[in-house]
C-alpha cells in the first residue's frame, strides 16, 4: 500500500513505521475492535473529508456496543482526524480510524485491557472497477441480527465478508450476501440498490449496516425526483431489475452489470445509476453547495 508520513496513535502523531501494537493485543485475537472508513476528496477549495462528523458518531456508537470507554470526545476525534490529514498533506485518499482493546489482558472478557485508538490515512483510488462489476450471490449468509449488533461497525463482523469474498468463483468481482431468511442483505462492504421502472429499492435496516453513503443516496434521489423504497428483496426480484448498484465509502457508487452471470438490464450502467453516481461525486468533490455542510475542510 502507499504510505504517508504520520499516523495518529493514542493522542500522538508517530512516524508511519513506528505506529505498532503488541502481538498479544486483544483486538487482534478476538476481533474486539471498531472502525470507520472515511474519504478525503480534492475539491476546488482544497481537501475536504466527507461526512466526518457522521462517521465519528457511528464510530463512538460502535465503541459503546463493545463496552469501550473511549478516552477522546467526538470533537477531539474530529480534530485529530483533520490534523492527521493536514500533517500528511493528503489531498485525496482514505482515512481509517480504529478503536480496539489493546495489550494487557487475554481472555474473552476485555475489561481491563486498555482502549487504544489509531487514525491513519493514505492515498487510495477506486475500490471497485469503473465498469459495471460482476457480482455473485454468496453461500455465506450475513450475520444474524440477534447474534450481534449488526448496525455497529465491529471488526469481528468482517470475517463474514472475508469468507464471502474468498468463496467467489473465478470471473466475479464482488459478492452479494443474503440474510438468514434468504433475502438480499448487502455486499461484503457495501449497501445494495436496485432500480425497477425508475424507482430505487434497497433492503430494510435490521440485518445490514446503516451506511452513511446509503443515507446520502436517499437525499440525492429525492433531489432528482426519484423515489427510494426500503423493501424486502428476493434474489428473483433483483434478477428482474433494470439496474443495480453498490454504495459505500470505499465503493462510492459502483454499477452492477450482472448477478450470477445474468445481466441486469443490458449489463451496462443505466441512466438512474449514472445520475446518482454523478450527483454523489459532485457532492463529495464540493461541486454542490447544498451539501457543503457534509464537507470538513482541511
Amino acid at each position: 500500500m502507499e504510505t504517508t508520513d504520520l499516523i495518529w496513535m493514542n493522542g500522538k502523531l508517530l512516524p508511519w513505521e513506528k505506529a505498532q501494537t503488541h502481538v498479544l493485543t486483544h483486538g487482534l485475537h478476538y476481533g474486539s475492535a471498531v472502525f470507520e472508513g472515511t474519504r478525503v476528496y480534492k475539491t476546488p477549495q482544497g481537501p475536504a473529508i466527507f461526512r466526518l462528523k457522521d462517521h465519528t458518531k457511528r464510530l463512538l456508537y460502535s465503541a459503546k456496543t463493545m463496552g469501550m470507554n473511549v478516552p477522546y470526545s467526538e470533537a477531539e476525534i474530529n480534530m485529530a482526524t483533520l490534523e492527521t490529514v493536514r500533517r500528511n498533506k493528503l489531498k485525496q485518499g482514505y482515512i481509517r480510524p480504529i478503536i480496539y482493546y489493546g495489550y494487557g489482558k487475554m481472555g474473552l472478557n476485555p475489561i481491563g485491557a486498555p482502549v487504544e485508538m489509531v487514525i491513519a490515512c493514505w492515498p487510495w483510488g477506486k475500490y471497485l472497477d469503473d465498469r459495471p462489476i460482476r457480482v455473485q450471490i454468496s453461500d455465506i449468509v450475513r450475520i444474524h441480527p440477534k447474534s450481534s449488533v449488526t448496525d455497529a461497525k465491529i471488526s469481528g463482523h468482517y470475517t463474514n465478508s472475508i469468507m464471502a469474498v474468498l468463496s467467489l468463483d473465478p470471473g466475479f468481482d464482488e459478492a452479494l450476501l443474503l440474510d438468514f431468511k434468504g433475502n438480499i442483505a448487502e455486499g461484503p462492504g457495501e449497501n445494495f440498490f436496485m432500480v425497477k421502472k425508475g424507482v430505487l429499492y434497497t433492503p430494510k435496516l435490521g440485518t445490514i449496516l446503516a451506511g452513511i453513503t446509503r443515507d446520502t443516496i436517499f437525499q440525492l434521489a429525492a433531489d432528482h425526483g426519484l423515489k427510494v423504497l426500503e423493501k424486502t428483496l428476493k434474489p428473483t426480484d433483483v434478477l428482474k431489475g433494470d439496474e443495480a448498484f453498490f454504495t459505500g465509502t470505499a465503493a462510492e457508487v459502483t454499477a452492477i452489470g450482472s448477478i450470477n452471470g445474468k445481466k441486469i438490464g443490458n449489463g451496462k450502467m443505466g441512466p438512474v445509476t449514472t445520475t446518482i453516481q454523478q450527483a454523489y461525486m459532485d457532492v463529495v468533490k464540493g461541486k454542490n453547495k447544498k451539501y457543503e455542510r457534509y464537507l470538513s475542510r482541511i
